[in-house]
């Protein structure tokens, strides 16, 4: 790899982190229910709480593969 190709490599992941972020800070405000899906288990005993989100999990997956999947074949 040249120098060249490593920057546009940093970059893109760059800016890939960056709008991950941007997801995460604002997807409590738009998507509210995300996070409580049927499928996600929380137990709460005294002091303890563990939450597993699982269909929260699977749907991100799902949602992430097919854009993934797209931008690979837009830009190949």
């Amino acid at each position: 790899m040249t120098f060249d190709e490593i920057g546009k490599l940093l970059l893109i992941l760059g800016g890939f982190i960056a709008l991950m972020g941007a997801l995460f800070l604002l997807g409590g405000k738009f998507l509210p229910w995300l996070g409580h899906l049927p499928g996600d288990i929380s137990f709460r005993r005294g002091n303890v709480s563990v939450y597993f989100p699982i269909a929260t999990s699977i749907i991100l997956s799902i949602v992430l593969t097919v854009v993934l999947n797209l931008l690979i074949r837009l830009f190949k």
